[in-house]
């Protein structure tokens, strides 16, 4: 049973008013929200459908969810109905709000900050980039790359913050307004666009606009709980989707620390959460001030350095260390070098003596031997000043990662891949790609060179005469892999190495698969030439700043991250090199900036897109905090450069405290054998990635852990269109709307969107589409009146750490009383009989989780004009079987224990990734290139 302190119980007990919780670092926030939620979800009346949680991250929202089912498990509550309470961020909130309420927007896709910025690049002039113009006499208009990234933000303040139009200049707004139409023309929602339309329809007037209505009659009748962790760093325009969502008097609890506002550049306002109690009336405001992290010394610290913040601009707190961690002279240590060389040669002579030392993780005293993966190395920049790290560890063999795909273009690895595709434009030869292959040591023992060249060579003979969609680039990686057979097993080196190699090159294949859901279209030549560029060019300055990590995998390694990238993480020994002057903190940005396109004038608080001292000393605080026992701080000049020349504040700061020391003292000795901590994430898969864990768990890995993506096809969208116009057609039933087969044209115009299908695949889709929605309504229009739940959310508590969650299309009741779980199938979703039983036995187990109703029967409606429908009694051996299945998923994930199939199996020829998994038989490939030129 958790022990609680006194301002921890007092957060948890208050239900009703208006709750403000300042949660310090390492405070033991998240248990307290999920026992929160816990204690609303036990008062009569309240279902989990009545709570939303926002959190910042959808890691962050995987560990809460977590969380709260274990203390619903422990505490003895029913947890049906789970699967109802959203627990996400609020781009992915505001989503599905969107694309379960307002039809015209099921086929939107979502950009992400990498596609986004390649979309208005691609379309430079039509987005309205190379149209906008600026205030400087040196760049009259915005250039395309070059300036890319700063019209992104320009067009998310003009809609996320506080602008007055009449002082942004007509060719600002025009161009904005040239972006937007582009969006919606092309079915985008940005990350911005997602909330401001959800923003609009929840403050729109209900008499005069439906869409409006049905949100926020949505709104008032079932959100009763809003929770908001991070709240600190909610924009103008999140503030505002959070008032709508409380506008029909749900109780509203935010949960934060002023101290730890690290996104105001992003726009991010931390006056909301200063000045919340005087926002909101009758607001409990509690201050959990208990750290359970880090020592006494990493708190005292953390504390000197947060009040260094004005009074005015931060919520006073005491901080103290409740945990178990302990303070010894020469755990935190303040030393400068006389070069970066030399700072980072220290930090590797100090990693590597530290391996074994005992360290204990909990409270339990149970001790273990640290090992790589315990330590990490925070930058304020990892693209500027994490170079000499990385090569003195390259030196060393020092196993690390770096967060995001930050520097990812620099390994040696990645290099030897570039190389790829510099061949395929002519920019390099065969002998020099060998060599990069060589130097990288990517070349595996017995592997066939000559037959990945001829992949190459037929991949750059653009006179083929085929069409575009056949110059697939993912595909031609994959394929080269396959010929060199360079596979996980293959790698030279140890496993270790094979893991990290493994673990970079599903990075890239990530960078492909980025770039090609915007350049998919585009003359093969051309869209090789572009990628070549782009790689060189500019990717690496769009993943420079990218937060999010590919896949699950968690090697045993240093990581090397920015403090922006490490925020919610901790470590027990932290490393905070190149504390200059000018560089952390850092110094105002020169050159072309926001305010050179909007007039400062324009916005509300503009400093905090400057960027402020404030704001660079609550990161410094919250870097300081991700330690648990040991912190490293340290200097060192850059030589010839006086920018960089001088010790930071924050250097001298630390110096100053009496828990550093500012001379080595030596490595604490180790006297137990590295053992990492193996932590497997908080994973929520939908039913479609269950499926890969059922049916081979190694392509699982590839997909998940390591982030390997499967090539674009040219009819994607095709089966999703399908399933959107018939969800509509159920919705609009349960309204007491059936609709007539004469519909069909109109339902598959506003739902069937596949982008990357040429003009003579496009119209044979729209036509099978609307003869396939066209026979469905046709064939059951008696049908469409017993409609139960249509696109109805279900959830399935795998194990501890594992959560498996999904829509299930229809669940109707026929004209026997029983009930049905139906999917629907098209040639383009089809998949095994065997898997689809499974798949819909899962479904039936999540359906009973959410509402306690068993389901008779199991349905799948194949839309296909001669396709087969199936229709089989939900039988309690084959529910428990498949409940035990999902059991074993679950501890193979958890254990990391995700093997390739014994042998190759009519399962691997279907498989996207087989290439990087064994060796195929010549017949398969026979069949699999046949199948890739025919899709």
């Amino acid at each position: 049973m958790t022990t609680y302190t006194r301002a921890q119980i007092e957060a948890i007990a208050c239900l009703n008013d208006p709750l403000q919780i300042i949660a310090c670092a390492g405070s033991g926030k998240t248990q307290v929200i999920s026992q929160r939620v816990a204690a609303i979800l036990k008062q009569p009346g309240v279902h989990p459908r009545n709570v939303v949680a926002f959190t910042f991250t959808e890691k962050a929202a995987a560990e809460l969810k977590e969380r709260i089912y274990s203390v619903l498990e422990t505490e003895g509550v029913s947890t049906q109905g789970i699967a109802e309470m959203y627990i996400g961020t609020m781009h992915g909130y505001t989503l599905d709000l969107l694309q379960r309420l307002v039809p015209e927007t099921f086929k939107f896709s979502a950009l992400t900050d990498i596609t986004g910025r390649l979309f208005i690049d691609r379309n430079s002039r039509r987005s309205g980039l190379t149209e906008c113009p600026t205030s400087s006499a040196g760049t009259p208009r915005l250039r395309r790359f070059l300036h890319s990234k700063l019209y992104m933000q320009v067009t998310s303040i003009l809609r996320e913050d506080t602008v007055d139009e009449e002082l942004v200049p007509d060719g600002v707004l025009k161009a904005h307004w040239d972006y937007m139409g582009l969006l919606y023309e092309h079915r985008y929602f940005d990350f911005t666009e997602m909330i401001n339309l959800a923003v609009q329809l929840l403050e729109g007037d209900p008499a005069e606009d439906a869409e409006a209505a049905l949100v926020q009659r949505h709104i008032r009748d079932d959100i009763r709980y809003v929770v908001v962790d991070e709240y600190q760093d909610v924009n103008p325009l999140q503030e505002r989707l959070i008032r709508g969502l409380v506008q029909f008097s749900a109780n509203l609890c935010v949960v934060g620390d002023d101290d730890q506002t690290i996104y105001q550049w992003r726009g991010s306002e931390v006056n909301n959460i200063v000045t919340f109690e005087d926002r909101y009336p009758g607001v409990r405001q509690v201050t959990l001030d208990d750290n359970f992290r880090s020592s006494k010394g990493i708190v005292e610290v953390g504390r000197s350095i947060a009040e260094l913040i004005p009074p005015g601009a931060r919520l006073p707190k005491a901080m103290a260390a409740s945990g178990h961690q302990t303070f010894e002279r020469g755990d935190l240590l303040a030393l400068d070098f006389v070069d970066p060389d030399a700072e980072a040669a220290w930090i590797c002579d100090r990693i590597q003596a530290m391996r074994g030392v005992a360290f204990t993780d909990d409270p339990t005293g149970i001790r273990r031997g640290l090992s790589w993966s315990d330590f990490a190395v925070l930058f304020r920049s990892v693209a500027r000043d994490a170079g000499p790290l990385v090569d003195e560890m390259r030196r060393r063999d020092i196993p690390y990662v770096i967060k995001g795909l930050n520097r990812l273009f620099d390994s040696p690895e990645i290099q030897a891949i570039v190389g790829i595709f510099r061949y395929i434009v002519a920019e390099i030869d065969g002998l020099m790609l060998h060599t990069l292959f060589d130097d990288a040591s990517l070349v595996p023992d017995g592997g066939n060179w000559a037959a990945a060249m001829e992949v190459l060579d037929k991949g750059r003979d653009f006179d083929r005469g085929e069409r575009w969609g056949v110059y697939n680039i993912q595909r031609l990686y994959l394929e080269f892999l396959e010929a060199l057979t360079l596979r996980e097993d293959t790698i030279p080196g140890d496993p270790a190495r094979a893991e990290l190699v493994f673990y970079q090159l599903g990075k890239f294949s990530q960078a492909i698969s980025d770039f090609e859901a915007i350049y998919f279209n585009t003359d093969p030549p051309q869209k090789y030439r572009a990628f070549t560029d782009w790689l060189a060019f500019q990717a690496p300055d769009y993943y420079a700043d990218a937060d999010a990590d590919v896949g699950y995998a968690a090697p045993d390694a240093v990581v090397i991250s920015t403090v922006h990238q490490a925020k919610g993480m901790q470590w027990p020994a932290v490393f905070v090199p190149c504390l200059r002057n000018n560089r952390f903190p850092a110094k105002r940005q020169g050159g072309l900036g926001l305010f050179h396109v909007i007039p400062d004038s324009a916005i509300a608080s503009p400093d905090r897109y400057r960027g402020t001292i404030e704001d660079e000393t609550r990161l410094f605080y919250v870097a300081v905090t991700r330690a648990q026992k040991y912190l490293f701080a340290s200097y060192s000049p850059v030589p010839g450069n006086r920018l960089y020349g001088r010790r930071s504040a924050f250097f001298d700061h630390c110096a100053r405290q009496a828990w550093f020391l500012t001379r080595d003292p030596g490595a604490p000795a180790s006297s137990l054998a590295p053992h990492a901590k193996r932590e497997v994430p908080n994973v929520t898969l939908s039913f479609s990635e269950l499926k890969y864990l059922f049916e081979c768990p190694y392509q699982f890995k590839l997909r998940f852990l390591y982030g390997f993506n499967p090539p674009l096809h040219e009819a994607l969208g095709y089966g999703k269109g399908l399933h959107d116009a018939l969800a509509e057609a159920h919705k609009r039933a349960l309204d007491g709307e059936v609709l007539p087969a004469a519909a069909a044209e109109e339902l598959v115009d506003r739902h069937l969107h596949a982008p990357y299908a040429y003009p003579e695949l496009k119209s044979a889709l729209r036509s099978a589409a609307i003869k396939a929605v066209g026979r469905y309504l046709d064939d059951h229009a008696a049908d469409l009146e017993r409609t139960v739940h249509s696109e109805k959310q279900i959830q399935v508590h795998v194990a501890p750490g594992v959560t498996v969650d999904g829509r299930i299309d229809l669940v109707r009741r026929l004209d026997t009383d029983e009930l049905a779980i139906v999917d629907f199938k098209s040639t383009a979703r089809a998949q095994d009989e065997d898997v689809t039983r499974d798949q819909l036995h899962v479904y039936a187990v999540g359906y009973q989780e959410l509402t306690g109703e068993r389901a008779d029967l199991i349905e799948v409606l194949n839309l296909d004009e001669d396709g087969k429908t199936i229709r089989e009694k939900v039988e309690d051996p084959l529910l428990t079987a498949v409940r035990g299945r999902i059991k074993d998923a679950g501890a193979s994930l958890r254990n990391n224990d995700l093997p390739r199939l014994p042998v190759w199996s009519e399962q691997c020829g279907k498989c996207d990734l087989a290439e990087l998994c064994r060796e195929i038989p010549e017949s398969a490939k026979t069949a699999r290139r046949a199948g890739t030129e025919a899709s």
